[in-house]
């Protein structure tokens, strides 16, 4: 009975096929449908969200401090080996900015006040005084004090228009003097970390554009100001001649273009190379023509299934057409290849049956032979990737659940419609006198065949060591695993500019140039960046009136600590906002809380040594906006709380900030009466990716778990051999650990995306395993010769897996190609582990089977 099930299954399709067929066909105008009918909006990579103290800190900041939200765009000006310090180049930045808000798609997406600043706007504000007081016969020389209201836009490039080159300098230098007290913005934050102070020349200089955050109709997603971001870098490429943008828009639009232009390259040379080894394996065009109607319509049905469940569009998702395309073709070849095995007399039970079979009794012991093990590939393969949706980021949880309702489809096209068509045609052109007894890939004379002979009979005469060497390079790659980098950096995501070799591609194949990376690399070493995931916070609790915090938390203290990721400024102090910093920059516009300080400064460093509530009262009072920002102070007047922002470097990655940041926080408990928690974008991007790199990992052994499960219940109930679901997972872990080893060479980080491939490769490799290990079993059944069965397993079943891992692994490898970084990352990954998971299928797992006979055998006696 049970052995009986698949051929009884065998039985129905046959006798039923054109019934299948029709019904297979209404069946994908439905399910197609969805790919209309459904929605699959675009979306991002989805956003995780995990309760932890870090996220609680962050909630409670933003419900109790002046926070300022705007998303910020990055101007960079540069001018290497030359100065963009002078009149003329400040007066091209001021007309940039008249642009940008002549713009109306730009200046509907601005924030209300200061939504532009730069270095050029201090000194044309301080021109535009210095001339107001020359017409009121003032002469003092104070341009920057302000009693006044501030200069329109127009009215700046008017002042400094009016101003000789020369007199630009003397302002330049006034504003610049390291010793000066300027009030309001720090001009030297618009000057690169390197800028010596007082010079009135660089190479660079940085102008901030402020948006709101609600521009969009979502604070989540505001597409408008994104796409005004894309905008203002075309009208900086058209001013300058080296100057670049910076923002979440520019990464948006260079990510997308990067993806279509990576498959206008892959497209063409992933057909080329499928057609190209699908030729080889099938060696016929009848059957490369079904083979591709069935991926056709496992296409339409995941387009519709997509469309059905909703789920969105998003990068990830790109790699699962590919994926299903690698798999259906791996089913397309074992059920051919068994067929022509069966139809041609290669088959042992066809050779019982009386040699070469018609093509429906053919038809018949193919998927009666085949059946059981498309079933157990798909439920395994379809568990590994299923088995990523416990992750917390909905943009994976989306690749699990398509992925695996893709490989659901797969398997029922592939089981069903695909051997009903190739029946039919069989037929037809049987009744048209069309001889179609073809051998299968790798069974018969010829290389392929050899080759997968010796490696059969090498494994049957010394199974030990073949698997001591598999074991010792599986050792050795656990080993380098080890080294493995698990941090997670955002900048390993922005696209790589296109290698050499495709510059002389034609249009439209031809790609745009990239070069975001290397402008967020030049951005996060020379300047202080803004936005998103440029700051660090850390709450303070406690006695925030101590005298002690105020020294734990100035920049120049900071500055002093270890800090490799924290931001420094041009005059060597950390970019740090603090109770301190905005002490000093009130006392500088305000004369009476500098006096207050200076009464109570007993070291001369600028800050209060004691009654330090008193001096936030004057502060508060002086400038409420700006202390808010840092202190908080309840309704009975007592100080609960501050707020410590930190500027960060974006190009390190998230758990190196998360490290440096929670150091300042443990410096700050160790010297001061408070709690520090550190948090902000970058910690919780640390905390949330290591947590979800845990939880894949629990995944990943729970996939393990069931996959474990499902084969030791399967084999116990069709062979009563549960220790052969054992001996089938033994090759998919030393794969594994060969990959992880690789991967370290490669310098490919294991990581919560990275992790995620990986995992695939139990789910590809138990595939293979399953396909071996039942052939291995029914040939064993029929012959009497261990090591006959073993060849014949290697030969034919070794022949279909050659196929269909050289056109997957083809299909992935020439992902490598794409300008993308997680695609290449994909498509290297994965295309790896497929040529594992095939070298162990048919090297140790050989061995293994011979090493369990031998046993069993010498048990028995």
């Amino acid at each position: 009975m049970k052995r009986n099930l698949p051929q009884r299954y065998a039985n129905t399709l046959i006798e039923q096929s054109r019934l299948v067929i029709a019904m297979l066909l209404v069946l994908t105008v439905i399910v197609g449908a969805g790919a209309v009918v459904g929605t699959s909006p675009d979306s991002a990579i989805g956003q995780a969200s995990i309760d932890s103290e870090e996220q609680t800190t962050l909630n409670q900041i933003e419900s109790t401090y002046e926070t300022d939200d705007a998303i910020v765009t990055q101007i960079v000006v540069r001018q290497e080996g030359g100065d963009v310090l002078t009149k003329e180049s400040l007066l091209r930045s001021l007309r940039l900015q008249q642009a940008i808000r002549e713009n109306e798609s730009i200046e509907s997406t601005l924030k209300d006040e200061s939504e532009m600043v730069g270095l050029e706007n201090i000194v044309a504000t301080a021109a535009y005084f210095q001339d107001q007081a020359a017409a009121n016969t003032t002469h003092d020389s104070a341009p920057m004090s302000r009693t006044e209201q501030s200069p329109t836009l127009d009215q700046q490039i008017a002042a400094l228009e009016s101003h000789s080159s020369g007199e630009v300098d003397t302002l330049l230098a006034r504003a610049l003097d390291p010793n000066a007290t300027t009030p309001g913005r720090d001009p030297t934050a618009f000057l690169p970390s390197d800028y010596q102070l007082g010079k009135t020349n660089a190479d660079a200089r940085l102008t901030l554009v402020f948006h709101s955050p609600e521009t969009g109709g979502s604070s989540e997603t505001p597409q408008e100001t994104y796409d005004a971001q894309v905008t203002i870098e075309a009208l900086v490429d058209e001013r300058f001649d080296d100057a670049f943008v910076f923002g979440q828009g520019i990464v948006d639009e260079a990510s997308s273009q990067a993806i279509g232009d990576s498959f206008l390259i892959i497209t063409p040379v992933a057909l080329v190379l499928l057609l190209v080894v699908l030729s080889i394996a099938y060696r016929d065009v009848v059957d490369v023509l079904i083979s591709i109607f069935g991926i056709g319509v496992v296409m339409v049905w995941l387009q519709g299934i997509q469309g059905w469940l909703g789920i969105p569009s998003s990068s990830i998702l790109i790699a699962v057409p590919f994926l299903l395309i690698g798999l259906s073709i791996d089913y397309s070849l074992h059920v051919v290849m068994r067929y022509r095995e069966a139809r041609t007399g290669d088959l042992e039970s066809a050779t019982k049956s009386g040699g070469s079979q018609n093509p429906t009794a053919a038809m018949r012991l193919a998927i009666g032979g085949v059946v059981v093990a498309l079933a157990a590939a798909a439920f395994t393969t379809g568990i590994g990737f299923f088995s990523n949706y416990v992750s917390p980021l909905g943009s994976i949880q989306d690749f699990a659940l398509l992925s695996a309702a893709g490989i659901i489809a797969m398997f029922v096209v592939f089981a069903t419609l695909f051997p009903a068509t190739k029946l039919e045609v069989e037929r037809l052109l049987a009744r048209i006198g069309w001889d179609r007894r073809k051998s299968a890939f790798g069974v018969g004379s010829g290389s392929i065949s050899n080759v997968l002979s010796h490696t059969a009979t090498i494994s049957y005469r010394a199974p030990i060591a073949i698997f001591v060497v598999g074991l010792l390079v599986a050792s050795a790659g656990a080993y380098g695993a080890t080294g493995l980098d698990t941090e997670f950096n955002q900048a390993d995501f922005l696209p790589e500019d296109a290698p050499a070799l495709t510059e002389s591609l034609p249009e439209p194949f031809a790609p745009a140039e990239y070069d975001i990376r290397e402008n967020f690399k030049y951005l996060s070493d020379n300047f202080r960046q803004r936005g998103q995931g440029s700051e660090a916070q850390i709450l303070i609790r406690g006695d925030v009136t101590d005298p002690s915090l105020l020294d734990a938390t100035s920049d120049r203290s900071l500055s002093t600590a270890r800090s490799g990721t924290i931001t420094m400024q041009a005059d060597g102090t950390a970019a740090v906002e603090g109770p301190a910093t905005v002490l000093r920059s009130v006392a500088a516009e305000n004369q009476t809380v500098a006096d207050a300080i200076d009464a109570r400064d007993s070291d001369g460093d600028g800050l209060p040594d004691e009654d330090v509530a008193g001096v936030y009262d004057l502060a508060y009072d002086a400038a409420p906006e700006r202390v808010s920002s840092v202190l908080y102070r309840s309704h009975n007047g007592s100080y609960v709380s501050a707020r410590l922002i930190i500027g960060v470097q974006r190009d390190a990655s998230a758990q190196s900030i998360a490290g440096d940041v929670q150091q300042v926080a443990t410096d700050i408990e160790a010297t001061a009466p408070v709690t520090a928690v550190a948090t902000g974008e970058p910690i919780i991007t640390a905390v949330v990716q290591s947590a979800l790199f845990e939880t894949l990992v629990q995944g990943f052994a729970v996939t393990l778990g069931v996959i474990l499960v499902f084969l030791l219940g399967l084999y116990w109930w069709r062979y009563r051999a549960p220790g052969l679901a054992v001996v089938l997972l033994v090759p998919v872990l030393l794969a594994l650990a060969w990959l992880l080893g690789t991967m370290a060479i490669l310098d490919i980080s294991f990581n919560s995306e990275t992790v995620v491939i990986t995992s695939l490769a139990i789910g590809l490799g138990v595939d293979y395993s399953i396909h071996l290990g039942e052939r291995f079993v029914d040939e064993y059944a029929d012959q009497e010769s261990l090591e006959a069965s073993l060849v014949t397993a290697v030969t034919g079943t070794g022949g279909a897996l050659l196929g269909s891992a050289a056109t997957t692994a083809a299909g992935f490898g020439v992902l490598a190609l794409a300008l993308s970084p997680p695609l290449q990352r994909f498509g290297i990954v994965t295309g790896l582990s497929i040529v594992f998971a095939f070298v162990s299928c048919v090297t140790v797992l050989p061995s293994l089977l011979v090493v369990r006979e031998r046993l069993l055998d010498r048990h028995s006696r």
